[in-house]
């Protein structure tokens, strides 16, 4: 009943909407000149008919047709518009091809008034461009559709065709036998447009498609048609026979108008292209997102109600008045979304679907944004808004290929846990844990560049699609590009996906689609099938399911809601479980300082063991990224790279040093040797002395002279240090170990390379010497050191045979290929802006990592 209620209301809106035409076009008719004037000419009273007819309202048109204009009629009292019928079981016929410019601009002009007559995503065009250019090249290759530009970059059209006439006809067959299926009197009109004239076979596929009427939802304008003689009389079509200058409009063929008096007993001169403005009003608004689509309405009454035991269900957009669902169970466990336009509103529709329908305990997410268009960060805590989305675990945007692969090493670790739990209690205990889903958008970035991490990346998703299914966990994969311009396993992998989503954008080429036969439900498509379209307008999708063929999908615009989508947020995190967690962020272009890492405001005196802090590790969980300074060999830190971040990563490491003693238990030995390095230089010095450390500033002379008077106290080395002021700057330092402990810390290091390399004239020994002394030996006497080279060859000049002395080591932008050479590593990494690389040589240990950032100290009190 509810069903029948459902089309019957339908049926009755139709009528309706015919109502108001038919009363439309009387007024028009009784409407007479004004008084004391001659009476209106029949001519007048059609010329305003024809033009109350032609400018309808926007009303679904596959079940009701439509009157739309062709061309100016002409007789000897004047013009007035050609009207056909169209949609609704009605059709349009021309007898010649579409290499005809007079068809050719009809054509066009046609297609933008249906669908300007349509609401937006009512009416999809197929079949722009299907002629083919004959055996001597003289037929041109197709309707050209440069007048309707606009509309195909907006997405609205769908470019030129593929596959020929037989592709053609099998979309529009496919989706004829789904419009009877459904029985509804608003269902999506698939206007075919045939530029030439089809053969024999083709013909009469194109002739029973007509002939299906109104319930097929198919309105086909046929170029070429009737010759030759033998072709049928289409019923339902009007005929339009071109002569020299003018055309008839009539219908049967064969005369100049019909027997019956339903032709049009005056010659037509045809329209051409419409004005470009009109086409381009009409892309931008068919174009726009959410056009008749709220995301409010796709939502529950009633948050968290949905079980999750036998999968997850939301709602994705309308198809007419419908709701359509898609799920991710046993038999769609991953989604594959490609195409551009719509891309982010899809997503976030389909994170807030979803977190509406599922608790918390039942629903964990793992977000993902390579492409930094998503509007996954406002789903995490900001400044201004502390609240998140409780479903979400971790959140990525802009991220580095090496965190888009630790989150699918996270992943694969619960995969393997989860399978391993399964085996050993059964299924009952694996349907207890809550499901993850990991959306992905832009994931073909993880897959590029033929490099170990690419291969990784192919590895660990190509096992998460094969095996994450059973263990309750999903992938939605989102990205420009269908599977067959990714790499083979990983095509082959996302080929069998039963779920598929094609957004408009480039490559328009294909949306995947079952052979005939193979579409029950949970049958995998074919890998090599493709149905040659994709949506209407820039808010639609073609989804296709497993127990059907694609259907276009109107979605909503969830960027445009995005005030509604944050009081659900908070609606959810106001509901959150007691001791919840916000989830890990990870921001590819933001940075951090050292004072805001939650590592460095937990440290204390006391500990045995001090950790040097340098940045954050880009990983799922954005551990800080540290070096322990104990009594083990080789604990110095040397950054390297002209960057002057280089600074702040040594000022980092110094004062979270610091924080691990108490005032007076340790030194700081503070070498400014470049100008650029001064202001970082100067605010460690202030911080540390505020703490309460002594500090004692060097000059390169001073940094030689301390050099010197560390060496001669440590074992094995025979030097006398050299006497000189006590001010900091030179000598008159005491030949005893130091007190507590000593952080020799050198800003600029490669600018006392010269003074380093002069022999002493009594000793002969180097500053270099000594500098290898205190590498060899420091750390078990208490003395690190910390410096920044502005170079890698610096660095490997001043250490010589010692470089295995100093094990700690922070590569700003050193190319990769002369970092592995000097550490004997290979495919270490690739230097790009805000990153480094942190190697441990002794713990066999690298990490790329953020590394902290400094303030803009000049100008600051």
């Amino acid at each position: 009943m509810g069903r029948l209620a459902s089309v019957y209301g339908q049926a009755v809106a139709a009528h309706r909407v015919g109502r108001a035409h038919l009363d439309a076009a009387r007024r028009a008719v009784d409407t007479t000149a004004a008084p004391g004037t001659p009476t209106e000419t029949l001519v007048g009273r059609l010329a305003r008919l024809g033009d109350a007819l032609a400018a309808p309202e926007p009303a679904p048109i596959a079940g009701t047709p439509v009157a739309i204009r062709i061309g100016t009629a002409s007789t000897a009292d004047g013009g007035f518009p050609a009207l056909v019928p169209l949609g609704g079981g009605h059709h349009l016929a021309v007898d010649a091809d579409a290499d005809d410019a007079r068809v050719a601009g009809l054509l066009r002009a046609v297609v933008l008034r249906l669908l300007a007559a349509a609401p937006p995503g009512a009416v999809r065009v197929a079949g722009l461009d299907t002629t083919s250019p004959d055996a001597a090249g003289s037929r041109p290759a197709g309707l050209a559709v440069g007048p309707l530009r606009p509309l195909i970059d907006a997405g609205v059209l769908p470019g030129t065709g593929d596959g020929g006439i037989g592709a053609l006809l099998g979309v529009a067959e496919r989706h004829a036998r789904a419009a009877r299926q459904a029985g509804r009197a608003d269902q999506e009109l698939l206007v075919v447009v045939v530029g030439a004239s089809p053969p024999p076979e083709a013909a009469a596929r194109l002739a029973a498609l007509i002939e299906a009427g109104p319930a097929a939802a198919v309105c086909v304008l046929a170029a070429g048609w009737p010759p030759p003689t033998d072709r049928p009389v289409l019923g339902g079509t009007t005929q339009v026979r071109l002569a020299e200058v003018y055309a008839h409009v009539g219908d049967p063929p064969g005369v100049p108008f019909s027997a019956d008096g339903n032709g049009l007993a005056a010659p037509v001169l045809l329209d051409g292209d419409p004005p470009a403005a009109e086409v381009a009003a009409l892309a931008e608004r068919l174009s726009a997102p959410g056009n008749g689509v709220e995301v409010a309405a796709l939502l529950p009454e009633r948050r968290w109600t949905g079980s999750a035991a036998g999968g997850l269900r939301t709602v994705i957009g309308r198809a007419g008045p419908e709701p359509v669902a898609a799920a991710l169970d046993r038999v769609t466990p991953h989604w594959l979304v490609d195409g551009s336009a719509g891309r982010a509103s899809f997503l976030l529709t389909v994170v807030h679907g979803l977190a509406a329908r599922y608790a918390p305990a039942d629903l964990w997410f793992h977000l993902l944004d390579v492409t930094g268009r998503a509007g996954f960060a406002d789903l995490a805590p900001a400044a201004g808004d502390p609240s998140w989305l409780p479903h979400a675990r971790t959140v990525g945007i802009e991220p580095d290929r090496e965190y888009g692969v630790a989150v699918l090493r996270d992943l694969r670790r619960e995969l393997r846990r989860r399978i391993a739990a399964r085996k050993r209690h059964g299924v009952a205990a694996a349907a207890d844990q809550p499901r993850i889903v990991a959306v992905v958008d832009g994931f073909e970035a993880l897959l590029a560049g033929g490099d170990t991490l690419a291969r990784e990346a192919t590895d660990l998703l190509v096992e998460l699609v094969r095996a994450g299914g059973p263990a309750g966990m999903h992938l939605v994969l989102a990205g420009p590009n269908p599977p067959g311009a990714l790499p083979g396993r990983v095509a082959a992998a996302l080929g069998r996906f039963a779920l598929r989503v094609a957004l408009p954008g480039e490559p328009r080429d294909a949306v995947a689609d079952p052979p005939a036969g193979s579409a029950r439900l949970g049958a995998p498509p074919h890998a090599t099938r493709t149905v040659a379209h994709r949506p209407a307008t820039g808010a639609d999708a073609v989804v296709r399911l497993p127990d059907a063929h694609g259907a276009v999908v109107r979605l909503p615009d969830a960027q445009a809601a995005a005030g509604e989508l944050a009081r659900l947020r908070r609606e959810l995190w106001q509901a959150r479980p007691t001791g919840s967690r916000p989830p890990s962020f990870f921001a590819g272009h933001a940075t951090v300082r050292v004072e805001e890492d939650a590592t460095f405001a937990g440290l204390r005196p006391g500990g045995r063991r001090p950790l040097a802090l340098v940045g954050r590790t880009v990983d799922v969980d954005g551990t800080t990224a540290l070096f322990i300074m104990d009594a083990a060999p080789g604990r110095h830190l040397a950054v390297v790279g002209a960057s002057a971040t280089g600074a702040a990563v040594l000022r980092a490491a110094t004062l979270s040093l610091a924080r691990q003693h108490a005032p007076g238990d340790a030194r700081f030995l503070l070498a400014p040797l470049t100008g650029a390095t001064g202001s970082a230089a100067e605010d460690t010095a202030r911080t540390l002395t505020a703490a309460g450390h002594p500090v004692v500033r060097l000059d390169a002379a001073g940094l030689r002279a301390h050099l010197a008077a560390l060496a001669a106290v440590l074992p094995g080395t025979i030097s006398s240090p050299p006497a000189g002021p006590a001010d900091g700057s030179a000598g008159g330092l005491a030949a005893s170990a130091p007190a507590g402990r000593t952080y020799l810390v050198v800003f600029g290091a490669d600018a006392a390379h010269e003074v380093l390399a002069t022999a002493d004239p009594e000793t002969g020994r180097t500053g270099h010497d000594d500098l290898r002394a205190l590498l060899r030996h420091g750390p078990g006497h208490g003395a690190h050191l910390l410096g920044w080279w502005r170079g890698l060859g610096s660095l490997a000049d001043d250490l010589g045979d010692a470089r295995e002395d100093l094990a700690c080591l922070v590569a700003l932008d050193v190319p990769g290929d002369e970092l592995s050479a000097y550490l004997g590593l290979p495919d270490l990494w690739s230097p790009r802006p805000g990153r480094a690389l942190l190697v441990d040589q002794h713990d066999h240990r690298t990490r790329l990592i953020v590394p902290f950032t400094g303030r803009e100290l000049d100008g600051e009190g």
